[in-house]
């Protein structure tokens, strides 16, 4: 079993361990057999992930080494993020990130008055 099916299933159980010394009862042992079940039909999955992950670990590794400190520094210049539309790859492979058009400010309408500490018109 991995480490991680341990730690869930110790994080589900210990519990009701701490708090009763009796023998369980019907509910936690279904619990307990749902919960070993469970992690039966889960471990292989996990098994496929530990190796995703073995695979993809020194190239993520390598990228940020390489790509952290310029990341960095974009995440320190850009304020706020909703104002960008999401980056786009062009053909030629660079990557640009457009800023939102900013909506444009109201103009003033003609004949309204423009000085606000005038007179109004009812």
């Amino acid at each position: 079993m991995k480490p991680i099916a341990v730690l869930v299933c110790l994080a589900l159980t210990s519990p009701a361990l701490a708090e009763e010394t009796d023998p369980p009862g019907l509910m936690e042992r279904g619990a307990q057999m749902f919960l070993e079940g469970l992690m039966q039909e889960v471990e292989p999955r996990l098994d496929d992930l530990q190796g995703l992950a073995d695979s993809f670990g020194p190239a993520m590794r390598g990228f940020f080494e390489e790509m952290g400190p310029a990341l960095a520094d974009l995440v320190e210049q850009v304020e706020d993020w909703s104002v960008y539309h999401p980056p786009e790859i062009l053909p030629n492979g660079d990557i640009i990130i457009r800023r939102k058009q900013a909506a444009p400010e109201p103009e003033d309408t003609p004949g309204e008055d423009s000085d606000p500490s005038g007179p109004v018109e009812l």
